[in-house]
């Protein structure tokens, strides 16, 4: 949980994928999250965290569904969002807060 205090609380904005291995859903994003996270190198971060391995994070930041997704600056959430979403939007919402 330290490490992840760590990485969110970068003054660089940091995209928090909240996963599943179970969930159909996650798997779909999952390249595109791939995608976004090359992109934005640089400028912001792309993390993901499997919600069974790291309940005390989802309990914390109150994850209910996955995928959720949620966008950290100064270890502040400034951006969150339940379900699919696609790529181009996902990527725009991030570069907002770099």
């Amino acid at each position: 949980m330290e490490n992840f205090n760590k990485l969110i609380g970068s003054s660089t904005p940091v995209l928090v994928d909240f996963y599943a291995d179970w969930c159909g859903p996650c798997k779909a994003m999952a390249p595109a999250i791939q995608e976004v996270g090359k992109e934005v190198e640089g400028k912001a971060r792309v993390i993901k965290v499997n919600i069974d391995k790291n309940q005390s994070a989802a309990n914390q930041y109150n994850v209910r569904a996955v995928p959720t997704f949620i966008i950290f600056k100064h270890g502040q959430p400034v951006w969150r969002h339940a379900g699919m979403i696609d790529k181009n939007t996902l990527e725009k919402q991030l570069l907002n807060f770099a």
